[in-house]
């Protein structure tokens, strides 16, 4: 009788819930999906140091990860804006005009105004995005291939299509550019942080799980109560913010504004960087760690290209084979029906 009155309380003891590993937790934030192009990863690292040790001295590791920084915030915010099931090809065109005007306006009121007055150009340049798709009802790729462009063009107006001021000799522009924090480059601090900010509210907060709610099913989402029109406004204006800041990074690191060249093919490389690292180009599916990890890769993969000493004009050749295969495998592994192909 004893033990038939324990019985109940055994039943009800909690269960100890088994602790994950580190290793766990970083395959989860990665996404299990990218365990391949972690390896691929590797395998190029392995390639390119075996042929080239400087590969793996820590000036040329810099050198990476400095050159990574401008993609790499561009990507983080294209991932945000995919898995609300969008799209924003203008970001490489906002990052140009923001060059331009954070080097116009430093010219005549400084660096701080300089700097803030680029952050609200892409403020603005986010929501315009944003209102073209929620209330003029525009496909987020029509809308932001039309922003492209004009965001391309005013960007050449205001300059002339010339480059802009010169930002080389102003102590805040150097130090974004060619400083330091505890050793570390302060372009690759703007972008980690950046990036941990977008992880923690992503995959922590209840903001994070609406934009993954909405761009797995939008009419769940809607039907759950989540305002949908606000949050394609506010990720589209975030986006914005963010494209103007790697502008203002191309300015720094370039000493002048540039309307074009500095700025020409980022998009296509953000939306490498996102569909590489994992992102369902339909929504609802991706982390930041992936893309992060894709950044690195493509950052690995054009520094081989160039102490190989292979024509530069592969990196574009290259990315573009990344951007097929990467979409190719997401294809296949959803299951959905092929253009052309039989049910």
């Amino acid at each position: 009788m004893k033990a038939t009155a324990e019985a109940p309380e055994a039943e009800l003891a909690p269960q100890a819930v088994p602790r994950r590993s580190g290793v766990r937790r970083a395959l989860d934030a990665i996404g299990v999906q990218n365990v391949s192009l972690l390896i691929a990863l590797v395998a190029l690292v392995a390639l390119i140091g075996s042929k080239h040790s400087e590969f793996f001295l820590l000036s040329n590791i810099e050198v990476i990860g400095t050159a990574i920084a401008v993609m790499g915030l561009l990507a983080i915010v294209e991932t945000v804006v995919i898995l609300l099931g969008g799209l924003d090809i203008s970001v490489g065109s906002a990052a140009g005009l923001g060059s331009v005007v954070s080097a116009m306006v430093f010219t005549h009121s400084g660096a701080t105004l300089g700097i803030l007055a680029a952050l609200g150009v892409g403020l603005l340049a986010g929501l315009v995005n944003g209102v073209v798709i929620v209330y003029g009802r525009v496909n987020p790729v029509v809308a932001t291939l039309a922003t492209l462009a004009a965001y391309k063009g005013v960007a050449q107006l205001v300059s002339n299509g010339r480059a802009q001021g010169y930002t080389g000799t102003d102590a805040a522009f150097v130090f974004i550019a060619r400083g330091a924090i505890a050793g570390i480059p302060t372009l690759i601090w703007i972008l980690a942080i950046v990036a941990l900010i977008a992880h923690l509210v992503l995959r922590y907060t209840d903001l994070g799980r609406n934009i993954y709610a909405i761009g797995g099913n939008d009419t769940a989402a809607r039907l759950a109560g989540i305002n949908i029109n606000r949050y394609i406004l506010a990720v589209y204006a975030i986006a914005g913010v963010v494209a103007t800041l790697a502008g203002v990074l191309i300015t720094a690191r370039t000493g002048s504004g540039q309307p074009v060249s500095g700025s020409e093919g980022l998009e296509l490389q953000a939306v490498t960087a996102a569909a590489l690292g994992g992102c369902a180009l339909q929504g609802g599916r991706g982390t930041i760690a992936g893309t992060m990890l894709a950044v690195i890769m493509l950052g690995v993969l054009d520094n081989g290209i160039i102490l190989f000493g292979v024509n530069p004009f592969w990196q574009n050749v290259a990315r573009g084979a990344l951007l097929v295969i990467a979409v190719v495998i997401m294809q296949l592994r959803s299951g959905e029906r092929r253009v052309g192909m039989p049910t």
